[in-house]
C-alpha cells in the first residue's frame, strides 16, 4: 500500500517534490513529466471551449497535503488554493491524527431535481395524483438517460410537498431523487427535470414554473469523524488539556453564535473548496449546499463540532452534504484536474467525497487549534513574511554596512564558462550588504558555513561573531546571490578586524565559499561580486577578465520565473550530457565563446540590435543543452512579443530568471510582465 506520510515537503524544491511523489507511486512517470514540463496547464484553446469570451487560463497554486489516512487507506490531497497556511495546517492536522486517521461514511448519494408547478386549482388532489403515479414518473425519468441505469444509477424515488408563496399562492414542488454514479450529475438531473415537467404539470392541472436540480444535496450526506489523542495536543506554553478545552469552547461558541459559525464553516470550506477546484468540481455548488444545510434548523449552525471523549481525547465530527464527481463536467478537458485526481488516489466519487469530508474536518481542527492557542495570524503572517522575503524587490539596507557586494547577470556564455570559455556579465551594484554582530545561533546554514570557512582561512578561530546580511536579490534566480553574500561577509570581517585584504584575496576566499554552495563553480559569480564591473570573463588559464567601458547603462530588465534554479544540479546535469555528446557540446560551447566576444563589442558600442540578436542565439543554444524550462520559454515569448531586442535565460537555468534587452520599450515590457503577474527588475535603475 502507498504511504501518504511524508515529512519536510516544504523544505524541498518543486522538482524534488515531484521526484518524491513519483518515487512513492503517487505520480506516474507521465504525470511527473507533465508537471516538470508544464503540460498539465489548461491550454487557452481548451479554455475557449469551456467559457465564452475566454482570453487565457488563470492560474492558482496547485499543492499537495500529505499524511492523510481515511478508512484505513492512504491518500494524497491535491489543493488549488492561494491562501497562506491552509496546506501547512492541514498537513499537520492529518499527521497528528495518525496512525488511525479519519473514519468517514456516506449516506445515499442522491441528487434532487425540482419541478415547481403553479396555477393549481386543488393542490391536495394534485399531490395525491403524483403519489399514485410514482412508478410512472420514475420510469419516464429513467427513459431520459437510459445509459445511467446501466452504470448503476437512475431515478430512485419522488417526494411531493407544497410551498406557500409570499403573495398567497400555493405551489406544488416535486422532487425526483436521482443516483448519478461517479458524475456530479447536474446536467443529467436538469435534463430529467425539463423532460418530466410538462407531464408533471399535466398531472397537477397547472403550469411548470421551474425545473432544475437543487444544490442542497442533503440526500448525499457524508459524516467524518476523528479523535486526537490528548497527549498529542500539547504545545509549547499550552498544556494538552488547555488546547483540548479551548477547541471545545470554540466549537460551542460556533453552535451558539451564527456570526462565529460562518467563520467556523469558512475554515472547513478552505480545505474542501481547494480540493474541489483542484479536481475540477463545482465548488460553488458545494459551498451553496453546505451553507444551506447549516441553516436547515432555522439557525445557522457549524458543520463540525468537537467534544471530549470519555478517555480525555478530543473528538470531532463533521456532517454535511457533498456531491463531488470524478467523471463528466469540465474536469475531463482540464489536464490539471485529471492529474490532481490521479494524484489523490481516489477511484470513485464516494471516495472523493469521503476524502473531502476528512479534509474539511482536519482543516477545522487546524484552524481552531491555531485560534485557541497562538492565534490565527501567527501562521498567516509567518508565511506572509516568508513570501515577502522571497518576493520583495527592495530590502531595507543596513544603516552602516561593513561590507557590500554586487550581484550579476550573465549576458552571454552560461555553462560554456565552466569549460574555459568566455562569458559576458554585468554587475548589480550594492546588491548585498553585511555587518558583523554578536555571536548569533540563528544564521542560515550557508552563512554559518561561510563564517566557519573564513575564520579557518584567516586564522580567526578564536573570534566569536555573527553577521547581519541584507540581500536585494531573490534566491535561486541566477543572479549570484550566494557569491554576493560571501563577498559581503568577507569584507565585513576584513573591515572589523583590519586584515587589509585586497580584492584578489577577497575573490579567492569567495570562490572557496562558492564551492560550498555549487560544487564546481566557474568563478564568474564571485569575481563580478568582488569587482562589480562589466566584464568579459575567462578562467581557461587562471582568472582573467577584461573590464568593459560602457557609455550608458544598457536598457535591460530581469524577469523572474518564480521557479528556483539549482546551479549545482544544472551544472552536474550538463556535465553528464556533455560526456555523452562531447563533440556536439564542444561545438556549442565554442559558439557561445564567439557570441560572448561579439556581444562584448556590441555592448561597448551600444549596438543593441546586434546584442539582442546574439542573446537570442545564445538562448537557443542553452535550450539545446536542456537548461531551459516551460516557464522560462513563456517569459522569453512574452518579452519578444512586447518588442524586446533580445531575451534569454540568465544563470544556470532549470528555473531562475530571464534577461531582457529592450531599448526604447523598457516601460512597455515592464507593464506587459506586470500584467502577466511576473515580477521584474529594471537593471538600468540599479546603477549598472
Amino acid at each position: 500500500m502507498k504511504d501518504s506520510r511524508i515529512g519536510g515537503l516544504h523544505k524541498l524544491s518543486i522538482g524534488e517534490r515531484i521526484d518524491l511523489l513519483e518515487q512513492g507511486g503517487w505520480l506516474s512517470a507521465a504525470d511527473a513529466q507533465a508537471l516538470r514540463s508544464g503540460q498539465h496547464v489548461l491550454r487557452p484553446s481548451a479554455a475557449n471551449r469551456m467559457v465564452e469570451n475566454a482570453l487565457a487560463s488563470f492560474g492558482l497554486p496547485l499543492a499537495i497535503a500529505p499524511n492523510f489516512v481515511v478508512n484505513g487507506r492512504a491518500y494524497m490531497v491535491p489543493m488549488a488554493i492561494e491562501e497562506p497556511s491552509v496546506v501547512a495546517g492541514l498537513s499537520a492536522a492529518a499527521k497528528l491524527a495518525l496512525p488511525d486517521g479519519f473514519v468517514v461514511r456516506s449516506e445515499a448519494a442522491l441528487l434532487a431535481g425540482q419541478i415547481h408547478i403553479t396555477g393549481i386549482a386543488d393542490c391536495a388532489a394534485a399531490i395525491t395524483a403524483l403519489q399514485q403515479r410514482r412508478t410512472e414518473i420514475i420510469a419516464l425519468a429513467d427513459a431520459v438517460h437510459p445509459g445511467l441505469g446501466r452504470h448503476g444509477g437512475g431515478a430512485r424515488d419522488i417526494e411531493v410537498r407544497t410551498l406557500n408563496l409570499p403573495h398567497g399562492e400555493t405551489v406544488v414542488a416535486l422532487h425526483i431523487l436521482v443516483a448519478t454514479g461517479d458524475a456530479m450529475g447536474a446536467n443529467i438531473v436538469n435534463s430529467i427535470c425539463e423532460s418530466l415537467a410538462p407531464h408533471v404539470a399535466a398531472i397537477c392541472g397547472g403550469e411548470a414554473a421551474l425545473r432544475i436540480l437543487s444544490n442542497l444535496a442533503d440526500r448525499s450526506l457524508v459524516i467524518a469523524k476523528v479523535c486526537y489523542r490528548l497527549a498529542a495536543l500539547a504545545m509549547p506554553a499550552f498544556a494538552a488539556e488547555l488546547v483540548r478545552d479551548r477547541i471545545i469552547m470554540a466549537s460551542a461558541i460556533a453552535c451558539a453564535d451564527p456570526y462565529r459559525a460562518a467563520t467556523h464553516n469558512k475554515g472547513i470550506m478552505n480545505g474542501i473548496d481547494a480540493v474541489a477546484v483542484a479536481t475540477g468540481n463545482d465548488w460553488r455548488a458545494i459551498e451553496a449546499g453546505a451553507h444551506a444545510f447549516a441553516s436547515l434548523s432555522g439557525n445557522y449552525r457549524p458543520l463540525a463540532v468537537w467534544n471530549a471523549a470519555a478517555n480525555g481525547d478530543l473528538c470531532g465530527e463533521l456532517r454535511m452534504p457533498l456531491r463531488a464527481a470524478i467523471a463528466g463536467g469540465t474536469a475531463v478537458v482540464n489536464p490539471a484536474a485529471m492529474l490532481a485526481m490521479r494524484v489523490s488516489g481516489v477511484s470513485t466519487a464516494q471516495e472523493l467525497n469521503e476524502l473531502m469530508a476528512a479534509v474539511g474536518l482536519a482543516q477545522n481542527f487546524a484552524a481552531l487549534k491555531a485560534l485557541a492557542t497562538s492565534g490565527i495570524q501567527h501562521g498567516h503572517m509567518k508565511l506572509h513574511a516568508r513570501h515577502k522575503a522571497r518576493t520583495e524587490e527592495e530590502v531595507v539596507p543596513l544603516s552602516s554596512p561593513q561590507g557590500s557586494a554586487a550581484g550579476k547577470v550573465i549576458v552571454l556564455g552560461e555553462h560554456a564558462v565552466v569549460y574555459g570559455k568566455r562569458a559576458l556579465a554585468l554587475p548589480i551594484p550594492h546588491a548585498v550588504t553585511a555587518r558583523l554582530t554578536a555571536a548569533n545561533q540563528d544564521l542560515d546554514p550557508f552563512c554559518r558555513a561561510i563564517l566557519q570557512l573564513v575564520r579557518t582561512e584567516l586564522a580567526l578561530d578564536g573570534e566569536q561573531f555573527g553577521v547581519d546580511v541584507r540581500c536585494k536579490l531573490p534566491v535561486g534566480m541566477g543572479l549570484g546571490s550566494s557569491a554576493a553574500v560571501a563577498v559581503a561577509i568577507i569584507r565585513a570581517i576584513n573591515t572589523v578586524h583590519g586584515l587589509g585584504l585586497d580584492d584578489a584575496r577577497v575573490n579567492s576566499l569567495a570562490l572557496s565559499c562558492e564551492k560550498l554552495a555549487h560544487g564546481t563553480p566557474s568563478g564568474i559569480d564571485n569575481t563580478i561580486a568582488t569587482f562589480a564591473v562589466p566584464m568579459l570573463f575567462n578562467n581557461a588559464h587562471g582568472l582573467r577578465f577584461d573590464v568593459l567601458q560602457l557609455s550608458e547603462p544598457p536598457p535591460m530588465v530581469v524577469a523572474f520565473s518564480g521557479q528556483p534554479g539549482m546551479t549545482q544540479v544544472q551544472v552536474g546535469a550538463v556535465r553528464a550530457r556533455r560526456e555523452k555528446q562531447a563533440k556536439h557540446y564542444a561545438a556549442i560551447f565554442d559558439a557561445m565563446d564567439e557570441l560572448s566576444v561579439a556581444g562584448a563589442a556590441a555592448l561597448q558600442r551600444a549596438d543593441y540590435a546586434e546584442l539582442g540578436a546574439l542573446m537570442n542565439i545564445c538562448h537557443g543554444l542553452l535550450n539545446a543543452i536542456e537548461v531551459s524550462t516551460p516557464e522560462i520559454e513563456h517569459l522569453v515569448d512574452i518579452a519578444r512579443s512586447a518588442g524586446a531586442a533580445g531575451a534569454k535565460l540568465t544563470g544556470a537555468g532549470g528555473g531562475g530568471a530571464v534577461l531582457i534587452l529592450c531599448p526604447g520599450v523598457e516601460n512597455k515590457v515592464s507593464e506587459v510582465l506586470t500584467a502577466a503577474g511576473i515580477r521584474s527588475l529594471p537593471l538600468a535603475s540599479k546603477g549598472v
